[in-house]
């Protein structure tokens, strides 16, 4: 993306909470790998006391502790944190490194550790994907460096014009850092924060039997080491440096901050854009779309040598297949069980549905009948399958 590009006058909508922030925030997608060999995409779920939005990422501009003053980043700044190519960390545990990119394994109904609820800290967070099921979901903890060189924008491996401050990690993690910045990176940036909660309940019954843990990221990657995620500034002119002056109380409530303008839920909703590549990403997969494929380590992960896939290629257009309704937002209590369904997909319809296609569901009016070989069989509520 050209940094000479406006994004706030390129966009029509946000789905952030504050009309004024137009920037870009993406991380890798989770998907289920279940027994039988193939993938399904976690749907995101709201994090607790944020709405109703689609989607599951809560983003956070913190200011230090000690009062700092905190410059906003700059028109056409972005950053990287983490390495998607990594299979294993050998960190101490209280290094930035280490509790910077973490995983909450939630009870029910959000539950934490009381004595651990800050993210990146105490039992229940760990570097790599939990290793059991957990019965609220998987929260992804993301913090970026919040230092920077005062030059640069952006850099060739996208990192190394931000840094980390000076200073140990306090015990309730990154939230509570103050520190100073380094010589080499003296200006105090926001520390950008992200929070994706994953809603691995629906698997939870479908934990394999060998005791593996059954998720993998997009780029497949079955351990969580290369958990990572990109950033690209466009908030619209001074917004951004305005609330950090102006909205510097603890709550953290977006209804706190009269520097900007919220946005409702139903507004952030109309928010979508189209499929701009037409490879099929819903449902069962018998693999993680585009070109991944899954690599356990300990070394680090390789970029194959050949790839086909439309993703790669290039291809744009055509229709893409209908996907079942995901449910978006599913609210606190977790459900210990799923509502009954019909175990028979509707009443046939042609044309036939070839292997690994959808074929029922609730809300799905297209085919039910299976190519030759293959039948349809339920995946969940929301999503029968010809296997």
């Amino acid at each position: 993306m050209d940094p000479d590009l406006d994004l706030p006058s390129l966009s029509t909508c946000t789905t952030c909470r504050f009309k004024e922030d137009l920037s870009n925030y993406w991380t890798a997608v989770l998907f289920f790998k279940h027994p039988n060999g193939s993938y399904i995409r976690v749907p995101q779920m709201a994090n607790q006391f944020i709405g109703s939005p689609n989607g599951g990422m809560t983003v956070y501009y913190i200011q230090p502790m000690n009062n700092q003053r905190v410059t906003a980043f700059k028109k056409g700044f972005r950053m990287i944190v983490g390495n998607p190519m990594i299979r294993q960390k050998n960190v101490d545990p209280n290094s930035f490194e280490a509790r910077s990119l973490t995983f909450r394994c939630f009870g029910a109904n959000f539950q934490s550790d009381p004595q651990w609820l800050h993210p990146g800290t105490g039992p229940l967070d760990t570097i790599d994907l939990p290793k059991g099921a957990c019965a609220g979901g998987i929260r992804s903890n993301i913090f970026f460096p919040s230092c920077w060189d005062g030059v640069n924008i952006d850099t060739p491996d996208h990192a190394s014009h931000v840094a980390w401050p000076t200073g140990a990690i306090p015990r309730d993690g990154l939230f509570w850092m103050a520190g100073g910045c380094p010589a080499s990176h003296p200006i105090r940036l926001p520390l950008l924060f992200l929070e994706i909660v994953w809603d691995t309940r629906p698997f939870n019954n479908m934990w394999p039997t060998d005791g593996s843990q059954p998720f993998v990221f997009s780029m497949g990657d079955p351990t969580g080491f290369g958990q990572h995620a990109d950033y690209v500034f466009g908030w619209e002119g001074d917004s951004l440096q305005r609330a950090m002056d102006q909205c510097t109380d603890l709550g953290g409530a977006p209804e706190g901050c009269r520097a900007l303008t919220i946005v409702n839920d139903a507004t952030i909703n109309r928010c979508t854009q189209p499929e701009a590549v037409n490879e099929r990403t819903s449902g069962y997969l018998p693999a993680l779309p585009g070109c991944n494929p899954i690599q356990n380590g300990p070394a680090q992960a390789t970029m194959p040598a050949s790839c086909d896939a439309v993703s790669t290629t290039g291809g744009i257009g055509g229709t893409q297949p209908t996907s079942p309704p995901l449910p978006g937002t599913v609210a606190p209590p977790a459900p210990t069980t799923v509502a009954p369904v019909p175990t028979q997909p509707p009443a046939p319809q042609a044309p036939a549905i070839p292997k690994w296609g959808q074929c029922g569901g609730i809300g799905w009016t297209g085919g039910t009948t299976c190519a030759a070989g293959s039948t349809c069989q339920r995946q969940n509520d929301w999503y029968f399958q010809c296997i």
